[in-house]
């Protein structure tokens, strides 16, 4: 998940091509990081010492972490260490850039802190944002004070579904309040009980639909291709997900029921008497809003 923030930024900035922002996501999706970008990120190797150990495996049939305990680099406790950390997002993605020839380690890391500044974020949010965990990532995007608790349990929630149903490699950016908001495409559906909450997912036709690719190619193998109508797919996404927050709220003896989504395929406005928040997410690449209404008159139209 940290490819999908800093990968962007550079982009953004014209550091690395379009093409390659896409391009080195795929690339780690379903790679480990390599020991020798493990070591010298964990500041127990030198490159150049993982330089040589590399070209030692080209000439041995041995694995990088026994050449590199016999050239008395390493430890088999720091080996043993290191292998725990192979699916690390923030050093897949460090490998994978390093490999494509954009950018060698050093200028990675002043990118990086360059991208901290940009964002604003403290140390620890840049920790955050390296360890992919979206529990720990939400909470940047939450850094406000007048947000209601009870709209923050629902982000929580509903991001930990859709790295759950949609994509695990989805973006988050920082939540916004509005008065009202308009958009082509929206799947709806209120809750009501001890409180009141008005829910959607919302966007282009685009974004709504990566969205539910996604979630058909969770729940069944092969229904991609299988015709199915995009909104019904997302009204159902979203019927899911607010089933489960009900079950979590009442766990805590709160009490709410769903009413029946509602669907619009065209150009519509929700109206709210208090806020209405926005989360912006990024699905394969592609927006779509969450929005949340709580606690006040709505109207959709």
């Amino acid at each position: 998940m940290f490819g999908v923030y800093f990968g962007k930024y550079l982009m953004d900035e014209g550091i690395i091509p379009e093409e390659y922002y896409y391009g080195l996501l795929e690339a780690t999706k379903n790679s480990k990081v390599k020991m020798g970008i493990l070591a010298v990120e964990a500041g127990l190797m030198t490159e150049e010492q993982a330089a040589e150990v590399n070209l030692l495996q080209q000439q041995q049939d041995k694995k990088f972490g026994d050449i590199a305990i016999e050239k008395g680099y390493l430890t088999e406790d720091d080996v043993a260490d290191l292998l725990d950390e192979q699916g690390d997002s923030y050093l897949l993605y460090l490998q994978a850039i390093i490999e494509s020839g954009l950018m060698d380690m050093d200028s990675f890391k002043e990118h990086l802190q360059s991208y901290r500044k940009a964002k604003h974020l403290t140390n620890t949010d840049l920790d955050a944002v390296k360890s992919g965990d979206v529990d720990r990532i939400v909470p940047i995007c939450l850094k406000d004070s007048s947000i209601p608790m009870q709209v923050k349990e629902y982000v929580y929630l509903t991001s930990r579904n859709i790295v759950r149903f949609v994509d695990r490699f989805f973006r988050m950016e920082r939540i916004q309040k509005l008065s009202e908001y308009e958009a082509d495409c929206i799947a709806a559906q209120s809750l009501q009980g001890d409180n009141s909450y008005l829910t959607a997912f919302a966007g282009n036709k685009e974004g709504l639909e990566a969205m539910a690719d996604g979630f058909v190619n969770s729940i069944s193998l092969g229904a991609s291709d299988l015709n199915y109508e995009t909104m019904d797919v997302v009204c159902e996404l979203l019927n899911v997900n607010n089933g489960l927050f009900i079950t979590s709220l009442s766990n805590n003896n709160v009490n709410e029921v769903t009413n029946s989504p509602v669907m619009k395929n065209e150009k519509t406005k929700i109206s709210s008497v208090g806020d209405i928040y926005k989360v912006p997410l990024y699905i394969e690449g592609s927006p779509v809003d969450l929005i949340i209404c709580f606690n006040g008159g709505w109207n959709i139209e």
